[in-house]
C-alpha cells in the first residue's frame, strides 16, 4: 500500500519515475508484482524494472521466503525477519540510480510499530542517507518516514489510489492473512473507512 501511494504521490509531484521491483525470493512475489503492474499510474508501468536477487535468501527459513501453512503453523513477527533486507534494497536502488545517473531514490518506509528489522530505525536511515550523499551522488528521500499507516491511507484516498486492491501480506502468497505485521497495520489504518 505504501509504495503504491508513493507512486501516485510522485506522479502528483510531476516526477519522472523508474519503478524497481526486487525479487528476493519472497513467496508472495507473483501477487505483489501483479498488483504493482495493475495499480501503478499508467505512465510508470512501461518502465518497471524487475531485479532478481533471490539467491541471497534462498537458504533462509524466514516465513517471507518459505510460505507457512496458516491453518497449522504458528507465525510470529520474528519468523518474518530477513537480515539487512532494507539495507540491501536501498543499496541496490542506489547502485542502479548512480549507474543510470539518477540523483534521488524514493522509498515508502513509514513509522511502523511492528518493524522488527535492525535496519529500519531513524538512525539507520539517517546514517545510510549521509553515507550515500557523502560518498556518491545519490540521496534517499522518504516522504512518509514519519507517517503512520493511517496517514498514508488518508493521502492515498486523497490522491485516488485504489488502496483496496493493493497487496501487503507477508505470510500468505494470495490473500491477506489479517495477522502478520503488515496486515495488522493495514487493517488498523483502514478500520475507520466504511465500505460502500
Amino acid at each position: 500500500m505504501d509504495s503504491t501511494v508513493l507512486a501516485y504521490w510522485l506522479k502528483n509531484q510531476n516526477k519522472k519515475v523508474l519503478p524497481i521491483f526486487l525479487d528476493y525470493g519472497q513467496h508472495f512475489k507473483d501477487t505483489e508484482l501483479n498488483s504493482l503492474k495493475q495499480l501503478l499510474p499508467e505512465e510508470f508501468k512501461k518502465d518497471i524494472r524487475v531485479i532478481d536477487i533471490s539467491d541471497i535468501y534462498k537458504l533462509s527459513n524466514s516465513r517471507m521466503i518459505k510460505e507457512p501453512d496458516l491453518w497449522k503453523d504458528d507465525v510470529s513477527a520474528d519468523d518474518l525477519y530477513l537480515p539487512y533486507r532494507n539495507l540491501l534494497f536501498l543499496s541496490i536502488a542506489a547502485s542502479l540510480a548512480q549507474t543510470e545517473k539518477i540523483s534521488e531514490i524514493y522509498s515508502a518506509f513509514i513509522n511502523s510499530n511492528h518493524a522488527k528489522e535492525i535496519d529500519c530505525s531513524k538512525e539507520f536511515f539517517d546514517n545510510l542517507g549521509g553515507l550515500l550523499e557523502n560518498y556518491g551522488t545519490v540521496s534517499i528521500k522518504m516522504p512518509f518516514r514519519y507517517f503512520s499507516k493511517k496517514e498514508v491511507a488518508d493521502l492515498g484516498i486523497t490522491l485516488g489510489v485504489p488502496i483496496s486492491e493493493t497487496f501487503s501480506c507477508q505470510a500468505s502468497s494470495t490473500v491477506h492473512c489479517g495477522a502478520c505485521p503488515n496486515c495488522i497495520d493495514r487493517l488498523t489504518a483502514l478500520n475507520s473507512y466504511s465500505i460502500s
